[in-house]
């Protein structure tokens, strides 16, 4: 007699722990955020740390200030648009600005590969000088490491920054209220088709180029119209998909997205659509995502097309307080999808 054998099908859920550190840890996501919640956060939350903002923002003798770090460890370092010497200060200057704060400071440290060529270093310092004198801020302090051949890949640069909140406002992902506006200050996924077409050695019909940029001028003109901007992320790793779902997190909110009003370059839509990628997960360097006062969008959107930097700016949703910590987005077709963050690691060592 032949022995029964019965299956039982059922639908596993998602790998939650890991043992170890995957690429994906690293992805600005899911396991991002998990990670962060459960090994740093746990350990080290305080009222400063705990709404994870860009920046931390804190009073000193009645002087507001802002206090960001950040690592860059991009492949390659040279790359359409810019290196990893200006996409670190860049970047660091963007956590400032976001925060609502002018840089003022930086500070760079170099893990450096025996063997990097010292022209390469060279050419990478000249760039991050460059960046600093465009947005006015002085590097003061610094550090250099070497480590041995085949221990590290070229160079890791840490930056970390700190700047003066000049007026009164209170910008934080956990202040996004039910009416108040989305709004994108551009096209999306540059940086990331950028780093991707080197990379992987693609060829489109224009070049696309890196979006990196320093924010803090366009920022200082939103603020100048309104002090009503409640939340502002750069959505840079897991793009405007991660940051978005970041804000309707921690402010306990609903997001709804309009696919149409999203700017998305051809070569980027058409690059995603070849690699099987979603334009919404990919990063940028040099755009803003802010969750502003229903009353003051107009006002804000109108100043910042009259920024380079904001030229295809646009009101892409709005905030709703039903379906707490999700966003879904209304698709071209008229349809709804659920716009979860970003789970794996779409494109590593992108910044």
């Amino acid at each position: 007699m032949s022995e029964r054998v019965e299956f039982v099908l059922s639908c596993p859920l998602p790998i939650t722990d890991y043992k170890n550190i995957l690429l994906g840890h690293g992805s600005g996501g899911k396991l991002s955020a998990d990670l962060i919640k459960k090994i740093f956060l746990s350990q080290f939350k305080n009222p400063y740390l705990g709404p994870l903002n860009d920046a931390a923002v804190f009073e000193v003798n009645g002087t507001r200030l802002a206090f960001t770090t950040d690592s860059y460890v991009v492949n390659p370092i040279f790359f359409p648009g810019g290196d990893i010497g200006k996409l670190a200060i860049n970047g660091t200057i963007n956590d400032l600005a976001v925060s609502g704060a002018r840089p003022l400071y930086i500070s760079a440290a170099f893990i450096l590969e025996e063997g990097f060529p010292i022209e390469n270093l060279w050419k990478i310092v000249l760039s991050m000088k460059s960046a600093c004198e465009e947005s006015g801020v002085l590097l003061v302090t610094g550090d250099t490491k070497v480590v041995d051949k085949g221990k590290g890949d070229k160079v890791f640069i840490n930056t970390s920054g700190i700047g003066i909140v000049e007026k009164d406002i209170q910008i934080s992902s956990d202040r996004a209220r039910p009416g108040d506006k989305v709004i994108l200050s551009g096209a999306i996924g540059l940086h990331g088709i950028a780093i991707l077409s080197v990379r992987e050695g693609l060829e489109f019909e224009t070049q696309i180029i890196s979006d990196t940029a320093p924010l803090t001028p366009l920022v200082m003109d939103m603020l100048s119209v309104s002090t009503k901007i409640h939340c502002m992320r750069d959505p840079t790793r897991g793009g405007i998909a991660s940051a978005l779902n970041e804000i309707a997190s921690s402010s306990k909110v609903g997001i709804r997205i309009e696919e149409n009003k999203i700017p998305i370059p051809r070569e980027v839509q058409g690059a995603c659509e070849m690699l099987g990628l979603d334009p919404l997960y990919v990063a940028n360097e040099g755009k803003l995502i802010a969750i502003v006062d229903r009353e003051d969008a107009e006002c804000i959107v109108k100043k910042m097309k009259a920024h380079a930097l904001g030229r295809e700016a646009a009101v892409i949703g709005e905030v709703l307080d039903d379906h707490p910590g999700i966003v879904f987005m209304k698709t071209r077709i008229g349809s709804t999808r659920v716009v979860d963050m970003l789970t794996g690691e779409q494109l590593p060592r992108i910044c």
